[in-house]
């Protein structure tokens, strides 16, 4: 288990904000820096009892969600360009959620 455990670590260490933020790509004569909300985890257990360790058992998963970009505006500043289509999956719950407390509000007030 404690092998496991070390490989684990060893393939997770890279993890990071240089997995958040990639590597400059050239588009169109401009600059771009791709955002992404990177998010891992992982387990491993056992069931007591079995000095020989049969039951020991793992997982682990990730998720890779891309924001927008970083980009430089005609001014030379830089902006956030936002992926419309991650901003409307992160909208939805937050708009269903809204919606579900203003109903609730409003049965309260009845």
């Amino acid at each position: 288990m404690a092998d496991a455990m070390k490989s684990l670590t060893e393939s997770f260490r890279n993890v990071g904000v240089s997995r958040a933020y990639g590597d400059p790509i050239r588009l169109g004569g401009k600059e771009i820096i791709p955002v992404a909300l990177v998010s891992f985890g992982f387990g491993g257990g056992t069931e007591g009892g079995d000095p020989e360790g049969a039951g020991s058992g793992g997982g682990g998963g990730g998720l890779v969600f891309p924001l927008g970009v970083y980009t430089q505006d005609d001014g030379g500043r830089l902006t956030f360009r936002p992926n419309p289509l991650s901003l409307m999956a992160c909208l939805v719950p937050l708009v269903c959620a809204a919606g579900l407390a203003l109903r609730g509000a409003l049965r309260a007030r009845r």
